[in-house]
């Protein structure tokens, strides 16, 4: 699954022109507003974004991992709320669907999902299972009645992205037993009586990106919403979504060091001191030639793993490419914020204003070290891995 070259090209150069023109310009009324406006998501959905990820045959653009890294670094250039809108449709929030849902499955979901029409959210995270994913307590009971045969969840889910804005989930809840084999995915949608959301969260950063919890209080879904028809495979489906979405950040936080160098670099040549440009000191130099390495070294990492990622057979787990995920997602998000780091210390006073664009992407990459798996675990990930093999 890949696009050609040349309509690549084309689409990558158009993603360019549309950040550049409508979404940096917008950036400050993310931030005072607190929401991305309705007419930029009209924009991205008539672009395709929502279905980046999606084959044609479904509607969607159908990128490779490694084209879907490439737009993922352009859209790291500007405010995260605006790749937060359709970042669900296009990774955990439509992959599971992709990768092991029935043919019936895809043809109903994943068409209104690349047009936008639909927001799926991923809803994995619990209060009392974050990491140890497997742990987690939302139950799913069978039941048998007259009107056929159907699931009944109870449980609630944590900081679900998307979740407002959702028309669907992609739910991991428990079937069976203890332990990963025991979830199922489920597709649910969010119009079902006794599913309600609590309040918006709150966050240090990413503003105009909504999370909330998703309350689930004896809810009805048929049988046939869990995906691919067949219990216990949610943990194995969550797992497979989790490696492509890995990468997708680790080249989003790429994308975000990218703005921040360029900003810092800008103020630099600009700001003077003792006579002349703060760019002349050796110490500002350093701080941005340590940003330029590390920036260097992790695009490099994101790029090779998504290479390896669509080299491998599709829809299965490499044990050695989810390791070099992980390796590229901790190495990533961290140097993404030892970047930052560095551009409020180039800013100085001045990069601690809230007003000042270094501040604000300070804030923001601080969560792309949480999720999609912290840095710890990426290391437990990354450690296993090296021994088993």
């Amino acid at each position: 699954m890949a696009l050609d070259h040349e309509s690549f090209d084309l689409l990558l150069a158009s993603v360019q022109r549309f950040i550049a023109d409508r979404l940096v310009p917008a950036e400050d009324e993310v931030e005072t507003r607190d929401e991305v406006p309705s007419d930029i998501v009209d924009d991205m959905k008539a672009m395709g974004l929502f279905g980046l990820s999606i084959p044609e045959e479904y509607g969607g653009i159908g990128l490779s991992m490694a084209q879907e890294c490439a737009v993922a670094y352009e859209l790291g250039r500007t405010s995260l709320a605006f790749r937060s809108v359709f970042g669900t449709n296009v990774g955990i929030g439509s992959q599971g669907i992709l990768m092991d849902g029935t043919e019936a499955q895809k043809r109903e979901i994943l068409p209104r999902v690349a047009s936008g029409d639909l927001i799926m959210s991923f809803a994995l995270t619990e209060p009392d299972a974050g990491s140890d994913a497997a742990s987690l307590k939302t139950r799913g009971q069978r039941v048998q009645d007259e009107s056929g045969s159907h699931y009944v969840l109870s449980g609630t889910k944590r900081f679900i992205t998307n979740a407002p804005r959702a028309g669907a989930f992609t739910l991991m809840a428990r079937t069976d037993g203890d332990g990963p084999s025991g979830i199922s995915a489920f597709i649910v949608s969010a119009d079902l009586p006794g599913l309600s959301l609590g309040k918006p969260d709150k966050k240090m950063g990413q503003r105009g990106t909504k999370t909330c919890d998703v309350i689930l209080d004896q809810v009805r879904v048929p049988a046939d919403s869990i995906i691919g028809g067949v219990p216990g495979q949610g943990f194995k489906t969550a797992m497979k979504v989790l490696d492509r979405g890995r990468l997708h950040v680790s080249a989003l936080a790429c994308g975000v060091a990218q703005r921040v160098l360029e900003e810092s670099i800008a103020y630099a040549r600009d700001r003077r001191q003792f006579g002349r440009p703060i760019g002349e000191f050796q110490l500002i130099q350093a701080m941005l030639a340590d940003s330029q390495a590390e920036l260097y070294a992790g695009w490099s990492m994101a790029q090779d793993c998504a290479r390896r990622y669509d080299a491998k057979p599709a829809g299965q787990i490499d044990p050695d490419v989810s390791m070099r995920a992980s390796c590229a997602k901790m190495f990533c998000t961290e140097m993404v914020g030892r970047v930052a780091d560095r551009g409020v210390q180039i800013h100085g006073g001045a990069g601690y204003m809230n007003e000042t664009k270094v501040e604000r992407f300070y804030r923001d990459v601080r969560l792309l070290r949480l999720y999609e798996g912290t840095t710890q675990i990426q290391q437990i990930i990354i450690g296993r891995e090296l021994i088993r093999a």
